[in-house]
């Protein structure tokens, strides 16, 4: 079973989530090969309603102890741009894709997503583009699609 976990930390990010939870977005997941989405939703006013068929799993919550656990299983690792949540991604050596949240202001988030895309370590982009936009991992490496 193929999996993307979306992770917002311990904050609020409800663009990302209900772009994430958006039926053209879960339809690009799954035609991308994935069977299982997890969205940890921190304190955030969307709460999308978990469901299960037979090709496709949605799971939802807004905290746990330790997110490790969710971390280590994922193929593909979605996350806000929080330090925290960015380095553990990538000490897992999981494959990441960071959304930036456009209405914070003074944005070190865009900031911290350039310079480790330059580094080759991520890929970043916003909500308004995440929907269009194909990200795969293919040979060893993030690839990414528009």
């Amino acid at each position: 079973m193929k999996c993307a976990f979306v992770t917002v930390g311990t904050t609020s990010f409800d663009d990302l989530i209900a772009c994430v939870s958006a039926p053209d977005s879960l339809q690009k997941i799954e035609s991308l090969g994935y069977n299982r989405l997890i969205l940890q939703i921190g304190r955030g006013t969307v709460v999308p309603e978990p469901f299960s068929t037979e090709s496709f799993t949605l799971d939802v919550y807004r905290y746990k102890d330790s997110l490790k656990e969710d971390i280590r299983k994922a193929d593909l690792v979605i996350s806000h741009a929080g330090a925290g949540s960015c380095l553990e991604a990538l000490e897992k050596g999981k494959p990441l894709v960071v959304v930036i949240n456009e209405k914070l202001m003074n944005n070190h988030q865009l900031e911290l997503a350039k310079q480790l895309h330059k580094e080759g370590h991520l890929f970043y982009c916003t909500c308004s583009c995440f929907a269009a936009r194909s990200i795969i991992w293919k040979s060893g490496r993030l690839v990414s699609h528009i």
